[in-house]
């Protein structure tokens, strides 16, 4: 009788030494899974693609002062990193909820917690905007000890051509943190004006720019070319900045597209409504002496936070605000280059 074993399947060959195509990136894909590699990827002062590593951690924990037994939020799931920590600091006893906006990463991240034994018995993932906060205590009538929120973009949404965030690389101009609901950036391109286009570029990213970037947006619409792609896009940001001395062009040329991409992103998610949303229901949701947190990754961003936490205190609804932005400290901005930009402040609840 033939010996008919079940023959191993391996994984798809790609040509070259190394993969280029993402999909064909297979530790990205699971990068858990490869220890040494991320470690080597982190000394170096990098993310490993597929992951995201957590800022200011040990800042955050220092300030909520978690304890057994207290409910919270992470509004802001992300990849969990932060979401993991704080569950350990409840030692089994307690509940987070977890709010994200993404279909995508959220779902991934709810089963790797899973796996590390977080269950729905002490963590609750919910597909659900945080500018929409006031929903899960109306829910379940339930206000909160502490509040979390990363303002940043993940990386994995960063490393992912499909979603268009970064112009490093070749993909749909889309921006969207939820792909499935509202307009791409691509499509928003399309509906806005010269003037409003330049006004969304100096007002989300502080862009020198935006008037030559906006008026070169509508030469090429008016020629009948597409802006579709992250590489079309910055090939408009290119042309508009020809007349920049060639010494310093790719320079100009590299900080002009983080802050355009930067921009649509703001736009297309509407980030400064949701913030503004989230910052007004905070008293609503927090308990007495309840602590929230706030990472933001942009002077707009920080902005709102402080004007609302000062008001806030002045009013009587704070007890105490931080008087100093919190930064990262170097040690962990040479070991994660994306932290550097990071401000923390926080709020206690009177």
């Amino acid at each position: 009788m033939e010996n008919q074993e079940k023959q191993h399947k391996r994984r798809v060959r790609y040509s070259g030494t190394h993969p280029k195509r993402y999909k064909e990136k297979y530790k990205e894909h699971n990068p858990e899974k490869y220890a040494d590699t991320i470690e080597r990827v982190i000394q170096k002062g990098g993310t490993p693609a597929g992951m995201h590593i957590s800022i200011c951690v040990n800042e955050i924990l220092d300030f909520l002062q978690i304890k057994p037994g207290q409910i919270g939020v992470d509004a802001t799931l992300g990849y969990g990193g932060h979401t993991k920590e704080m569950l350990r600091c409840l030692e089994g006893q307690g509940h987070i909820y977890a709010l994200d906006v993404d279909p995508i990463e959220s779902a991934k991240t709810k089963e790797r917690l899973e796996k590390q034994g977080f269950g729905e018995e002490i963590l609750t993932v919910r597909l659900q905007n945080f500018a929409d906060i006031d929903m899960v205590t109306k829910e379940t009538g339930k206000k909160f000890d502490f509040i979390l929120a990363d303002l940043g973009v993940s990386s994995m949404q960063i490393d992912n051509p499909d979603r268009g965030f970064s112009y490093k690389v070749d993909g749909p101009l889309d921006l969207r943190m939820n792909p499935l609901k509202g307009v791409s950036a691509a499509q928003r391109l399309k509906e806005v004006t010269q003037e409003e286009l330049s006004g969304m570029l100096m007002e989300n990213a502080d862009e020198p720019y935006a008037e030559e970037i906006a008026a070169t947006v509508m030469k090429w619409f008016k020629k009948g070319k597409e802006i579709e792609t992250t590489r079309q896009m910055k090939a408009v940001i290119e042309e508009a900045l020809v007349y920049v001395p060639k010494a310093e062009r790719e320079e100009t040329v590299k900080k002009s597209c983080a802050r355009t991409f930067q921009a649509l992103r703001i736009d297309v998610n509407s980030e400064f409504e949701v913030l503004y949303a989230f910052l007004e229901k905070l008293p609503e949701v927090l308990a007495p002496n309840g602590r929230v947190a706030i990472l933001t990754f942009h002077s707009g961003e920080d902005r709102l936070v402080k004007r609302s936490f000062k008001q806030l205190q002045e009013a009587g609804v704070y007890s105490e605000v931080c008087k100093d932005v919190i930064r990262p400290s170097a040690e962990e901005c040479a070991r994660n280059s994306r932290a550097k930009s990071t401000k923390m402040r926080w709020a206690i609840k009177a």
